[in-house]
């Protein structure tokens, strides 16, 4: 199993949904709040974990899912918010996942998005869960997979 992408999906889950509570404004967005401390190499270089999680958030914004203004070292994306991609994204339904049908409407409207979702699957600790709800955040249509 390729743990780097299982890593991928859990970062740039957790990265996009520091952006969406703090929708709209920008924030500097730690990796350290992402992951927690890594210590550095000898060198004093960040962890490959540390790089691999800077990775992600610099590609989300290569893809158009958030934007930046700068780097702050290795250590931050400094006034960052989602795109008007990533907000749609996350705020939109996950199809098969409207909660109880007695919750009212407004409830169930913000369960059923996928910010939600992913939320509760990383709540759970479930790895295939948050990977197959980051792979529809990455689809630009909302019928994808079923399996949630």
């Amino acid at each position: 199993m390729d743990l780097q992408i299982d890593e991928f999906y859990k970062d740039a889950a957790n990265g996009m949904l520091m952006l969406y509570q703090a929708f709209p404004r920008k924030i500097a967005l730690y990796i350290e709040d992402l992951i927690g401390r890594e210590e550095p190499d000898e060198f004093g270089l960040p962890s490959k974990r540390h790089q691999s999680c800077l990775g992600a958030l610099l590609w989300l914004g290569d893809e158009g899912y958030l934007r930046f203004e700068s780097t702050i070292g290795y250590d931050a994306l400094d006034q960052a918010v989602l795109s008007e991609k990533g907000f749609m994204r996350l705020s939109r339904g996950v199809p098969h996942a409207l909660p109880d049908e007695i919750a009212p409407a407004s409830v169930r409207r913000v369960q059923a998005t996928l910010a939600w979702q992913l939320r509760e699957a990383i709540a759970q600790q479930s790895s295939e869960r948050v990977a197959r709800l980051t792979r529809l955040l990455f689809e630009s249509s909302p019928g994808g997979s079923r399996e949630f």
